[in-house]
C-alpha cells in the first residue's frame, strides 16, 4: 500500500469521526508538500501495518458496540466523582453524549445494545429530559431515526453548552488521558462549547447553559439579525392623553408630598433638639418616599419613551363612547411599582367536576368566560352574579347540580349565559378589547365568534386541520390569531371567512400566541421548545428564541413592546429582548406549569400564574435598568426580583389580566387534588 492510499484512509477516517480541525491541519500539511515529493519521497517510508490499522480502526468501532456503553459509563463515573466546584458543569455533557450514543447504536443496527444503554442510564436524565426520553424510547430501528422528527432533528443538531475554562480543560484532559476515541468523536461532532473565563459559579444558574442548536443555526442567526420595529403605534390614546397633559402619574403627587414633608421637617429640626433621633428617622423615611416617587416616575415613562411606528394593518375605528371610556380609565390608572403592588381580584370556579379547560376575563373584569370539555362556553356577568348570590364576585358556580350549588334561593334562572355550537372540548376563549365579542377555539378545529350583547354565535371560522389550542384578539380588536396542533398559526379578520396569513415553521404544536402591542407582530410558543416572532404583513419569521427546556405554555408582551415573557411546562419564565433576540433574565420560582403571564399597564411589573396554585409578582423595571447600565459585563446572570408570592388555597391559576386601571384579575378552578 503506497502513501497516497494511506493519506486517503486517514482523511476518510477524520471526516467520518468529525475531527474537522485535525482534518484541516492534515490538508494544510499536504498542501505544503509537492505532490510528487509526497508520493515518491524515499525519506517517508510508511509501514504497511500502520495503514492496515488505520483502515480497520473505523470498522472495529462499528463492530464493537460495547465501546459505547463502556465509554459512556466511564465518562459518567468521572463526571460524578469530580470536585463539587466543577461537577455541575461537567454533568451537562452527559445528556448529549447519552442520546447520541443511543442513536448511533440504533443507526448501526445494534438495537439490543442500544436498549441496554438506554435503560441503564435513563434515570440520570429523567427529571430534566423526561419528555424527550419518552419520545426516544419509541426509536426501535434505523428507519425510525429518519421518520421521527425529534430524533432526526437531534442528529442534525448540535448541543450548545456553557462551561468555564477550567471545566473545559478538565474534560479534554480526561478524554485524551483515557484515549476515549468514541466519546471524543461524539463530543466533537455534536457539542458546541461556549467557554467562559472565571469560576463556574458565575454561570451555574443560567437557564441557557444547555440549548439545542439546529443544523440551520446560521439561518437562525440570520433571522435574528432582521430589523424589527418594537415601538408603539402612532397617535395612540395614551399618546394623545399625554400630549394633552391629562395623564399625570400618581408618583408625581407622591414626590411632591415627600418634598413638602422634608421641607417642613427641616424647619422644625432646629427647635426639636430633644427629638433628634425621631427627626432623623423621619427624615430617612421622607428620603425613601422621595426616591420611591422618582423611581415610579421613571417607570411610568417607559411607555411614553418607546419609539412610534406606523401600523401595517388597517386598523378599525374606535366608537366615540368606547374611546371616552378608555380615556377615563387611563386618567384614573394607578401607577404600580415595586413599592406599590396591585390590588388583585381572583375569580374561582367551583363545582366544575374537572371540566374546565380555560378561563378568560374581559378588560374591565365585568365578564368571565369558561371553556369546558363538554363543548360548551359559559359567560358570567359579575354584576348580575353579585346581585343574585350576595357573595363577592369571586366565586363562580358551575351549577350542573342545582341542589349543590351556592346560588341563593331567589335565583331561579342560571347565573351564566350558555353558548353552544362546538362539537369538541373548548380549549381557549378571549374577549375583544371592548368586551362586545368573544372568540372560542376547540378540538373540532374551528373558531367561533360570539356576541356578548346578542348572546348568539355570529361566525364559524374553518381553516385549521387539527385542534386549535389558542386564539387571541389583537389589542385593537377586529383581527385575531389562532394556533393549532397542525403546527401553524393563522391571522384572521372578523369580516373574512378565510385566514389572512398562515405562519408555518414550528416543528411541533403551536400551543400559545400573543400579539405585539403595535399589532405588527405575533409571538408563538410551541412544543418544540422555541418561541417565534412573526411579521404580520409578510408572514415571515423575524425572531427565533431558543432557551426553554420544555413546551411553551404562555406568552406576554410588555406595554412598550420591547420585551416578551414566556412560561413553560417546567415552571420557568424567561424574559426576552425582542430587538436582540436574547434572554435577559430567567425567572425561577414556580414549581409547576406556568399557564398565564401578564404585564402591568406601565410595564413595571410582571405577574405569572401557575399550576402550583400561586400568583407571583416580579420587578421588571429594576432588572431592565440593571441590564441597560451594566449590560451584564460581569457575566453573572441577571434575574428579575420576585416581589411577592400570593398563594391560593387550592386553585391552579388559569388566567391573569390587568385592567386599564391596573387592577389585576385572576381566574382559576378549585381543585381538591392539589
Amino acid at each position: 500500500m503506497d502513501e497516497e492510499e494511506i493519506e486517503k484512509a486517514v482523511m476518510t477516517y477524520l471526516k467520518k469521526k468529525g475531527f474537522k480541525q485535525t482534518e484541516l491541519a492534515f490538508q494544510e500539511e499536504q498542501q505544503r508538500q509537492h505532490p510528487k515529493t509526497a508520493l515518491h519521497s524515499t525519506n517517508s517510508h510508511v509501514d504497511p501495518e500502520i495503514a492496515c490499522q488505520i483502515l480497520s480502526f473505523s470498522s472495529e468501532l462499528e463492530n464493537n458496540p460495547a465501546q459505547y456503553h463502556e465509554g459512556y459509563g466511564k465518562l459518567r463515573s468521572w463526571a460524578y466523582s469530580s470536585l463539587d466546584l466543577y461537577k455541575h458543569e461537567l454533568l451537562r455533557v452527559l445528556y448529549p453524549v447519552f442520546v447520541h450514543c443511543f442513536m448511533d447504536l440504533i443507526a448501526k443496527g445494534h438495537i439490543q445494545e442500544a436498549r441496554t444503554l438506554f435503560n441503564s442510564f435513563r434515570e440520570d436524565h429523567e427529571m430534566m429530559h423526561g419528555r424527550d426520553l419518552q419520545k426516544l424510547e419509541g426509536v426501535l430501528s434505523p428507519s425510525h431515526l429518519e421518520e421521527m422528527e425529534f430524533a432526526h432533528s437531534l442528529r442534525q443538531s448540535k448541543f450548545n453548552i456553557k462551561i468555564c475554562q477550567y471545566s473545559y480543560d478538565l474534560l479534554l484532559q480526561y478524554l485524551h488521558k483515557t484515549q476515549s476515541v468514541v466519546m471524543l468523536g461524539l463530543i466533537n461532532e455534536h457539542i458546541n462549547f461556549q467557554v467562559s473565563p472565571g469560576q463556574p459559579t458565575s454561570i451555574s444558574d443560567d437557564a441557557e447553559v444547555v440549548t439545542l442548536m439546529g443544523s440551520g443555526q446560521d439561518a437562525v442567526n440570520l433571522i435574528n439579525q432582521k430589523e424589527i420595529h418594537w415601538g408603539l403605534l402612532e397617535d395612540s390614546l395614551e399618546e394623545r392623553l399625554e400630549k394633552a397633559g391629562a395623564l399625570v402619574p400618581d408618583s408625581a403627587k407622591v414626590d411632591g408630598e415627600a418634598r413638602e414633608g422634608e421641607v417642613e421637617e427641616n424647619k422644625k429640626r432646629p427647635y426639636e433638639g430633644g427629638k433628634q433621633g425621631a427627626s432623623l428617622k423621619k427624615s430617612k423615611k421622607d428620603k425613601v418616599a422621595t426616591a420611591t416617587g422618582k423611581a415610579s416616575r421613571v417607570e411610568t415613562s417607559t411607555v411614553s419613551v418607546a419609539p412610534r411606528v406606523k401600523p401595517e394593518l388597517t386598523l378599525p375605528s374606535i366608537p366615540a363612547e368606547v374611546e371616552h371610556s378608555i380615556l377615563e380609565d387611563l386618567r384614573n390608572r394607578v401607577q404600580l411599582s415595586s413599592a406599590a403592588l396591585p390590588s388583585i381580584s381572583f375569580y374561582t370556579f367551583i363545582n366544575t367536576h374537572n371540566g374546565l379547560n380555560c378561563a378568560s376575563i374581559s378588560q374591565d373584569g365585568s365578564l368571565v368566560a369558561g371553556g369546558f370539555s363538554d363543548a360548551s362556553l359559559k359567560v358570567w356577568d359579575m354584576a348580575k352574579l353579585g346581585q343574585q348570590t350576595g357573595y363577592a364576585t369571586s366565586q363562580i358556580v358551575e351549577d350542573s347540580y342545582p341542589s349543590d350549588s351556592l346560588l341563593g334561593a331567589n335565583s331561579g334562572r342560571k347565573s351564566y349565559t350558555l353558548f353552544q355550537g362546538h362539537s369538541g372540548p373548548v380549549y381557549s376563549a378571549t374577549f375583544s378589547p371592548f368586551g362586545d365579542y368573544i372568540l372560542s377555539s376547540s378540538s373540532d378545529s374551528t373558531i367561533r365568534l360570539w356576541s356578548t350583547n346578542l348572546n348568539t354565535n355570529l361566525v364559524c371560522y374553518k381553516g385549521h386541520n387539527y385542534p386549535v389550542w389558542d386564539v387571541q384578539f389583537s389589542p385593537v380588536g377586529h383581527y385575531f390569531a389562532s394556533s393549532s396542533h397542525d403546527r401553524t398559526a393563522r391571522i384572521w379578520s372578523m369580516d373574512r371567512m378565510q385566514p389572512l396569513r398562515i405562519m408555518a415553521g414550528h416543528l411541533s404544536d403551536v400551543d400559545c400566541l400573543q400579539w405585539h402591542a403595535n399589532c405588527n407582530y405575533i409571538a408563538t410558543g410551541s412544543s418544540d421548545k422555541t418561541v417565534r416572532l412573526w411579521d404580520v404583513q409578510s408572514g415571515e419569521c423575524v425572531r427565533i428564541f431558543i432557551g426553554h427546556r420544555s413546551m411553551i405554555l404562555s406568552l406576554a408582551m410588555s406595554p412598550d413592546g420591547r420585551y416578551m415573557a414566556s412560561g413553560d411546562e417546567d415552571g420557568t419564565v424567561m424574559m426576552w429582548e425582542l430587538a436582540s433576540g436574547r434572554c435577559i433574565s430567567p425567572l425561577v420560582g414556580h414549581t409547576s406549569c406556568v399557564w398565564t403571564l401578564a404585564f402591568s399597564c406601565e410595564g413595571s411589573l410582571l405577574a405569572s400564574g401557575s399550576a402550583d396554585c400561586t400568583v407571583k409578582l416580579w420587578d421588571v423595571t429594576a432588572s431592565t435598568k440593571l441590564l441597560k447600565t451594566e449590560d451584564n459585563k460581569t457575566g453573572s446572570i441577571n434575574r428579575l426580583r420576585s416581589l411577592k408570592t400570593l398563594p391560593t388555597k387550592s386553585t391552579p391559576v388559569y388566567s391573569l389580566q390587568f385592567s386599564r386601571r391596573n387592577l389585576l384579575f385572576a381566574a382559576g378552578v378549585l381543585s381538591k387534588n392539589t
